[in-house]
């Protein structure tokens, strides 16, 4: 009966916000595939092979996931590994990472008939959901089947997440009852977790897994072809804004016009900026065009040609790429996280601390609140209320390498401080599916003995 009445809700929900769809479709480029995928008709499974299916929603999940892939591939060689995801960016980065070794396609709408045919198609033993994706049909009917559905990387942010959950706590904890398992990424998830419902002994504090897929370095394959592109010379200093949201870039094109007039009059100085949607590229190079800069947009800069050198660097940079940014972080001076200076709940600063790099994030972090605060006690990063702030701060860091040096080094201890979520992880997931871990580094986990009452 639940089931029904939620397929009847999906598709009132479906048929409203058709209009939006389409509109995504063909004004924007989004939603144009998979859609048989969406409605079940996921890639069919022959093998007896026993399955794991991960799903991770967007890029940044699919990105998080690779550490705990490769660990679940050697310890359980005996299993297929199944990649799915529900956004077009984070399907294209799904391709790129596990296309040519695992199955990857989109994650079915959570219509009942749509969630039993991907069920018979892939058969799978164990279903991993990042984050919090806990859909209510899909959950309910792993269960029925026996098949254990986990969280892994488990969070609930404060700023939307939880609220929602607790406003209709009675109605959520009969599906957060029915996960096999939650694997938080610290305490404050956990008892979020826990009030919704999950039992206390399904639930394990782990850390997160971004710390693990963060690569602790200073140099990226590819960010030096990126530099000779661009003519990016030393002596530059570069200021890189990644996974920037709608009413951001304004407040950093007038931070970077102030830098350039009152601070850095002697300087040459370089603005990257990174937005987080690809459909908002044009959108942004019309902002920087507004603010009487150049527009250097990096797909169509050509080797040894870029603008940028032949106008004493007065302009800015459009990263309009997918899969760039950690290059573009790692020839950073400085970087902003975006998504912070506006009420977005900020993006994932991890990689570019773990580069060594300095970095700011404005107040509106609520996604990252326990990733930020890790940061903050380790003095590797710094929080800025708004533009003004930010611009004083830029100018602090550009004129002392002496000091980005030091913070870019705590940032990165911090992250090797906290990296190990990957084995802890797997190693519940193992004991979940009924083996115990790997006595040696990089074993494989073994069926645990029977026992006897003889």
């Amino acid at each position: 009966m639940v089931s029904i009445l939620l397929d009847i809700v999906y598709t009132v929900l479906l048929t409203v916000l058709s209009p939006w769809i389409l509109y995504r479709i063909l004004l924007q480029g989004r939603y144009r595939d998979g859609w048989k995928e969406r409605f079940g008709f996921v890639p069919r499974r022959y093998s007896n092979q026993p399955c794991i299916w991960i799903h991770a929603v967007s890029m940044g999940e699919i990105n998080a996931i690779g550490s705990l892939v490769k660990q679940l591939q050697k310890v359980l060689p005996q299993y297929e590994i199944v990649v799915s995801s529900t956004t077009d960016t984070g399907m294209d980065r799904a391709k790129k990472l596990y296309g040519s070794t695992h199955r990857v396609f989109f994650f079915p709408w959570d219509f009942s008939w749509a969630v039993k045919r991907a069920l018979n198609r892939l058969r799978p033993d164990l279903c991993i959901m990042m984050e919090l994706e806990i859909w209510p049909n899909f959950t309910k009917i792993s269960h029925r089947r026996k098949i254990p559905v986990i969280v892994a990387n488990g969070r609930i942010s404060s700023d939307k997440g939880f609220p929602r959950y607790k406003r209709f706590a009675r109605l959520v904890r009969p599906i957060f009852r029915k996960l096999a398992l939650v694997l938080a990424q610290d305490e404050m998830y956990a008892e979020r977790f826990l009030y919704l419902g999950v039992p206390k002994e399904r639930l394990k504090t782990v850390g997160s897994l971004k710390y693990d897929t963060a690569e602790v370095g200073e140099k990226v394959a590819g960010a030096a072809g990126i530099a000779d592109k661009l003519l990016l010379k030393k002596g530059l200093s570069v200021i890189v804004a990644g996974s920037t949201g709608p009413g951001e870039e304004e407040i950093i094109l007038r931070c970077y016009t102030e830098l350039r007039d009152k601070y850095l009059k002697n300087k040459a100085l370089q603005l990257i900026i990174v937005p987080r949607k690809p459909e908002r590229f044009d959108q942004v190079a019309g902002l920087i065009q507004e603010q009487g800069l150049e527009c250097v947009r990096f797909s169509e800069a050509n080797d040894g040609k870029c603008k940028c050198s032949d106008n004493n660097n007065i302009c800015v940079i459009l990263g309009d790429t997918m899969g760039d940014l950690r290059k573009f972080y790692s020839l950073a001076d400085v970087v902003f996280v975006g998504r912070s200076l506006v009420p977005m709940g900020g993006s994932d600063m991890i990689e570019a601390a773990a580069l060594g790099k300095p970095v700011i994030v404005g107040p509106y972090t609520d996604n990252f609140v326990e990733m930020v605060k890790t940061l903050q006690n380790g003095e590797g990063i710094e929080i800025v209320a708004n533009g003004e702030q930010l611009t004083k701060i830029l100018s602090q860091y550009l004129n002392n390498k002496a000091l980005r040096k030091s913070v870019g080094i705590r940032a990165q201890q911090v992250v090797r401080e906290n990296q190990g979520a990957t084995q802890r992880s797997a190693e519940a997931i193992v004991e979940l599916l009924g083996y115990q871990k790997a006595f040696r580094n990089g074993g494989i986990a073994t069926e645990m003995a029977a026992t006897s009452d003889d």
